[in-house]
């Protein structure tokens, strides 16, 4: 466990009864390390709550152990209560105490006789200083959220929790505090778990991203590789959000719904059944009899982003903006010569004819 400041191993979790087939959370395996910033990735409901109150000890584990630095804090028989882990946590909703000012809030969570010279420093840091008479009535969105993260950081945290912080925010303001962010906890020397459902947030300023769904851990792994070596077809749909098709294999020849691919390398005899294909490797050009229909279009300043409606298939495709198409005309869809996918299980490159 060198340098490893958290570390999960085989956690099980499920809310109600302890035998039950409904887990919140499934043999989750993960280290933190020390200085690290690690994003928790996935759609709502897929158990990156109870993560997070699983590290604070708010929650009891039905399996599996947490330890932090070295100690084990959690398993099923026990677990350490939250005051003694030395874990912050930055809510969704500030959870700042209205009828304090801000330096008393941040000041709450010392202890007796612990010196005061620390808030100031953050205060100072997270800009903030000169509102430390304001109540949180009086701050702005961002200006509760940098109060919240002083708080969560002033005992001398060096682990920090944030549940979606910035979600409440506006976008320039979002943007302004997730970049600080790496910066703060970095200046702390503290730890940074960051839960979040925004692909573009995580893989932004995470050193590391962990992608959940339905309590299951699908893929941790630095965000370039995320991007490049998605471990399975929902990292591509869910992350990236790239088109996830089936297909079938006969021999060197593929079978899609966008027509066959032939003369892949490496294929023959392979188990893959889905092609993972990027918005930008699919073209798409207007055809009265075409069997894909155009459901919508987003402006992306130097595209259009379509959303096609393909047999039982929505898919993505990017499409230049001096070809207009509108909403509702039939169109033919198929790949772009010289583009390629990947194909799962397997994880194998497929290059387009």
């Amino acid at each position: 466990m060198t340098n490893t400041h958290l570390s999960i191993n085989d956690l099980w979790h499920c809310y109600g009864a302890r035998k039950s087939s409904n887990w919140s959370l499934k043999e989750i395996n993960l280290d933190i390390r020390e200085g690290e910033l690690l994003g928790i990735l996935g759609p709502s409901g897929c158990g990156k709550t109870t993560l997070l109150r699983l590290i604070a000890g708010f929650e009891r584990p039905h399996k599996g152990r947490i330890y932090l630095n070295g100690k084990q804090v959690a398993n099923s028989r026990n677990i350490e209560p939250p005051e003694n882990r030395c874990v912050g946590m930055v809510f969704q909703d500030y959870a700042l105490f209205p009828h304090l000012d801000a330096w008393t809030n941040v000041c709450f969570g010392l202890r007796r006789g612990q010196d005061k010279s620390r808030v100031n420093w953050l205060l100072e840091i997270l800009g903030l200083v000169d509102l430390r008479n304001r109540f949180p009535h009086e701050l702005s969105g961002g200006q509760r959220q940098r109060l919240a993260l002083a708080r969560a950081l002033a005992p001398g945290t060096s682990l920090v929790l944030l549940d979606e912080p910035f979600s409440n925010l506006d976008v320039e303001v979002r943007l302004r505090l997730r970049s600080e962010l790496p910066k703060v906890l970095k200046s702390c020397s503290a730890s940074g778990i960051l839960v979040t459902h925004d692909p573009q947030e995580a893989l932004a300023i995470c050193d590391r991203v962990a992608v959940l769904r339905d309590g299951e851990l699908h893929q941790c792994t630095e965000p370039n590789n995320l991007v490049h070596k998605p471990a399975t077809p929902f990292v591509g749909r869910f992350v990236l959000q790239r088109n996830v098709v089936p297909v079938e294999i006969f021999g060197t020849e593929i079978l899609t719904p966008l027509g066959p691919i032939k003369g892949v390398e490496n294929i023959r005899g392979s188990s893959a059944n889905e092609l993972m294909i990027d918005e930008k490797s699919l073209q798409i050009k207007r055809d009265p009899n075409g069997k894909a229909k155009i459901l919508g279009r987003e402006f992306l300043g130097n595209h259009w982003r379509l959303r096609v409606k393909l047999s039982d298939f929505i898919l993505r495709i990017q499409h230049p903006l001096d070809q207009p198409i509108q909403v509702g005309e039939n169109c033919f869809v198929g790949f772009r010569p010289g583009e390629s996918g990947i194909l799962f299980p397997g994880t194998i490159p497929c290059k387009f004819n």
